[in-house]
This record gives C-alpha cells, structure tokens and sequence, in this order.
C-alpha cells in the first residue's frame, strides 16, 4: 500500500459519502487497512462509520461506496464486500507503475536530511563487572533507534554514560588489593571487565562471612552490616577517591582501563558503537547549580536539615528529595546536571534515554522537574523504557550462577549456530575462515533479531535454541533468504542495468511481493516516529516470508519467457535490497552464501 493510492481512496470516498449521501465524513474516519489474506484483495476500507450517513446496511453501504470508486478511481480492477469491509483490488497497472518509478530506483525508501539532531544514549554500565544480557537488550536497542533515526534523516549521536565510581568500583579495588596477589588480566587470561567483576564477587563472599560472624557474636543483622571491617574499608576508600588520594585514583584507573578494554571487546562483538562517552566521575558533581536556580525559583524548597526537595503531589506523584542536608548529591541531582551538559554541547532537538522499565519513575520525575525549571528542550526529552529479558531455566548459567554474562551468552550463540548450520549441511565448500565467519553471521544474527523483534516495553523470553530456527521468525531464517536471492541473481547473472521488460500480467505472487515491498518507507517511518526496532523486524520477516512463497509459486530462472524471467530477477534484487538493508538497521549482517 502506498500514501499517494492511499490518500486517492481517503479523498474519493469522502467524495462518494458527500454524494451519495449528501453528509460530510471526516477524513479520521475513513479507515484503510491492507486486506486480510484469506480474502481477495489488496486494500480494505471500513465501512461501518460509514453507515450512520447511508442509513443503510453496511453490505449496501459498502456496494455503492466500491461501484462509486470503480467509476472514479481507474485503477481499481474489481471490489467484494464482506460484511461490514469494502476488499479492493489494484489493477497490474498500478504495481507496474510503482516498480517503474519508485521500487527500481536504489534510492527508494531513503529520507533526505531533516535538519533535526537526537542524541540516543545506552549501555550505561557500572564498571566492576562485566557487561550481562539485560546489556545486550540495551545495546542493540539503542543502537538499532539510533541508526534507523539516522535513516529516518536525523542527526544522530550516540552516547555511553560510564558508572565509573562509587562504592561499587571501591569494592573491586579493595578486594583486589587483600586477595589478588597482584593479578592482571594478563596474568590470568581473564578479559579485564571479567576480572574486575571476580572480585566484585569475593568482596561480596567474605562481606556475606563477616555479617554472619558478627551476627553470631550478637549483632542485629542491619548492625552487622554497618560495622563489618570490609564495608567500612570500602567506605573509606570512597572518601579517598572523593578526596582525590593520588595511591586510590592510580589503583580506580589501572582497574577500570581493564574494565573499559573488557567492554570495547564486547561491544565490537555486539557491533555496537558510540559517538560520545560521558563518564560519572567527570559529571558526579554536576546539577549543584541547577537546584540553586530551581530554589531561586521557587521550583524546590528547603527544609530544616538544609535538604532540597521538590513537591510532585500535584502530578500524582509525591515529595522527591533533590540534594542531601550536608550538600552532597543524590542520583537526580547528577542527572539534572548531566542533561543540561548534553544539551549544552549538543543543542539536540531530542534525547533518549535507553533505560529498563525498572528506571520509570525516576525518569518521569527527571523530566517533569527539567520542564518546570524552564528548560526549553526539557519537550525533547523520551525515556524508552525497556522490559526484562528472561531465559528458560536451566539455559545458560553466569559464572556467579545468578546474572547470564553477554560475552558466555555471544559464546554460546556461536556454538548454537556451527552445530545448526552443519546440522543442516549449509557449509559444504566453504573453507574454516569461511565457517567460521558464517557461524558468527548466524549466531549474532539470531540473538540480535529475537531481541529485537519484540516491541521493547515488553518482557520477553529468549531462547537460544529457538533463535537459530532456519525456518521459523528469526534472523536466520531471514538471512538465508537473502543467500536465497542472491544465489538466484548470480546463477542467473543478474545485470541490474538491464532493461525493465513487464510481462502481459501479474500472478497474485508478483501483486503480493511489490505491495509489501512499497510499505518500506513507512515501516521505516513508523520504526522512526516510535522509536520501536520490533516494526522494522517483523516487516523483514514478513518480507522473506512472502518472496520465498513467491519463489516456490514462480519460476524465476525457468520462466515462461525472457520477460518474465527479467522482470522477476529485477523485483529478487530488490527484495534482497530491501531486506538488506532492514536487517543493517537492526545491526544485522546478511551473508551472499549459505
């Protein structure tokens, strides 16, 4: 379905009620849907708001409105009406004309430049442990809204906010300064981020023994965990690092450069870049001056302690503290600093936050304080709220047993992909380098598109087996179409400057193909506006799905006669093209061979 026949058929049935009727129907209510496959059509038109105009019934209703558009619109072959829906048909004309001028030419589906900017940020990780799957769901998201807001023709900067300080990264150091004997990642064969979090979880092992030994000598549990030695140590080297005590800042920056080239081989792995790193330890300080401008204001108010908070009652929400008695920050107060740092070097027209939905409220209280200082561009500001990923039980356990580790996850993707793929006979002539790189192709391919075809707000269940189906919805499925079409154009030694030669008639298979194929650029659009990968994925899917039916229903290579053979070649290339690039939107390599 295209906006240019879509919009003749909004503006002829207004015309058609305004005659037939005499009334005037707003254009909102006349509704266009693509036809359902079970019936004979292309393009649906509710009539059921129709009716209250006719005063008759919705099968007459729908008959004169089609008989009507028959005359009026010409390429409208035939029509049916199925209860309260007017089926039309489109005309081979029509499909030709849309591959003539818009489905051959390579630009199809491209948006020129807008003018906007949008800054996308996500990752966001903490650096004492390495990089889990609730990551891999944020990455790909993040970078898949990002580059398709790219496509869409804005400006696009991709950022990583780094939670690189805290008690968090203090727990690491100090349990690696009593147990590491001085371990590097070299020493140990461990990637840096792996072995920062090994230490993260000895800190928390001998914790866990010093509560109980306290707790055993009387303590409450809640004393005990005040005064163990190991948490008051951690503590104190927070205010070190706070102080900035030369032996503490070395020790923080020799273990997070090992976090931080830990990440860079994860996220090469996952294919995901950033134009800009914001780390907390530079911006921790930030957002002192806005509560001073929000208390000048009389947007927050202060109490008798010299705490600073913001009363949200009106909005539904409650009292929100913004800046501790003794003048030190809490999260919001960061945040707001941050944001205003963000807009102030970029001046973007939107901004993103790619956050968990356990990350709701803070988010929406972040933004409704950011609007009622005044911040112009507070408008801008989209937090795309995220659902938790789950795996079935008894798949896949971390290290720790507790969190699925992205790099063992990615590892074994890979593996999953190899015993399909040679499962099924797909690497016969290729050499190692050759599988191997297929293996990666697929597995990524299979992780990434699951992630992905779900809409993001909602929890999914991720099931490695299950995405590395070649025949079900997964990557992999459509990735072996592609090699499909490709193998086709190169035995068929495809020249796409050949000619477009139309057959006398298009099969229902042709129709099908190229009305799926001119939704491209609003699919794109509606992933744009949304903010939602999903739409883009499952379009890919439906695409793949519809040219292999087309494959089996039509000879291509074997066609009745040259024409036919031409034309089917052209709409293979840019089946393949389009496909292509949805999945690179999605961060998806689709191979030429499989």
């Amino acid at each position: 379905m295209t906006n240019s026949i879509q919009q003749t058929l909004i503006a002829q049935t207004i015309k058609a009620v305004q005659q037939l009727y005499s009334a005037d129907i707003p254009e909102s209510q006349v509704t266009l849907q693509e036809t359902r496959k079970e019936f004979e059509g292309h393009i649906t038109i509710v009539i059921f708001p129709v009716t209250r105009f006719s005063k008759k019934s919705p099968e007459q209703t729908g008959r004169e409105i089609g008989e009507f558009l028959q005359r009026n619109v010409p390429v409208i072959s035939v029509f049916n009406v199925i209860k309260g829906f007017l089926n039309i048909s489109l005309a081979d004309q029509h499909w030709i004309e849309l591959v003539n001028t818009k489905l051959i030419d390579s630009s199809f589906g491209t948006f020129p430049a807008n003018g906007k900017k949008i800054m996308v940020e996500y990752s966001s990780p903490n650096t004492n442990k390495p990089l889990h799957l609730g990551h891999i769901r944020n990455n790909l998201l993040g970078y898949s809204v990002a580059e398709i807001l790219k496509a869409y023709g804005y400006e696009v900067v991709k950022a990583n906010l780094v939670n690189d300080r805290g008690i968090h990264i203090c727990k690491s150091m100090l349990a690696w300064q009593r147990y590491g004997n001085g371990e590097t990642p070299t020493s140990s064969g461990l990637k840096g981020d792996h072995l920062v979090g090994k230490y993260y979880v000895i800190f928390d092992k001998e914790y866990k023994k010093e509560i109980d030994a306290l707790k055993e000598q009387g303590q409450t549990e809640e004393d005990a965990k005040k005064n163990a030695s190991l948490i008051k140590e951690a503590q104190s080297m927070l205010q070190k690092w706070e102080a900035n005590d030369e032996d503490v800042i070395q020790l923080w920056k020799i273990m997070n450069g090992w976090v931080y080239d830990g990440f860079e081989q994860t996220y090469k792995q996952l294919g995901v870049d950033f134009d800009k790193f914001y780390y907390e330890s530079n911006t921790y300080l930030l957002g002192k001056d806005i509560i001073q401008e929000g208390l000048e204001k009389g947007v927050f108010f202060q109490k008798e302690d010299n705490s600073v908070w913001i009363d949200l009652t009106d909005e539904g929400l409650d009292q929100k503290l913004v800046l501790r008695g003794d003048g030190t920050s809490v999260y919001i107060t960061q945040d707001l600093g941050t944001a205003q740092l963000k807009y102030d070097e970029f001046k973007m027209d939107e901004s993103i936050y790619v956050v968990g939905n356990e990350q709701d409220y803070h988010f929406k209280v972040l933004f409704l304080i950011l609007k009622k200082l005044g911040k112009s561009w507070a408008d801008g500001l989209y937090h795309l709220s995220y659902g938790m990923v789950d795996l079935p039980s008894g798949k896949m356990k971390s290290r720790e047993g507790t969190v699925v580790d992205a790099d063992d996850l990615m590892a074994e993707m890979l593996e999953t992909a190899r015993t399909r793929t040679e499962e099924l006979g797909k690497t016969e002539g290729l050499e190692e380098e050759q599988k191997a790189s297929l293996y990666n192709t697929i597995g990524m391919g299979a992780l990434k598109y699951f992630l992905l075809k779900v809409d993001p707000k909602k929890r999914l269940l991720f099931d490695p087996n299950e995405s590395v189906d070649f025949q079900g919805h997964t990557g992999p499925f459509i990735q072996y179409t592609h090699a499909r079409i490709k193998s086709v154009l190169r035995k068929a030694s495809y020249d796409k400057s050949l000619a477009l030669a139309y057959p006398k008639e298009l099969s229902v298979y042709e129709q099908d193909l190229i009305q799926v194929l001119s939704r491209y650029p609003e699919v794109l659009e509606a992933s744009a506006k949304e903010f939602s990968p999903a739409q883009l994925a499952n379009y890919a899917y439906e695409l793949a799905k519809l040219y292999n039916k087309f494959y089996h229903e039509e000879s291509i290579l074997k066609a009745e006669d040259e024409t036919a053979k031409n034309f089917r070649l052209h709409l293979s290339a840019v089946a393949a093209r389009t496909i292509s690039e949805s999945m690179r939107l999605l961060g998806i390599h689709v191979p030429e061979r499989m």
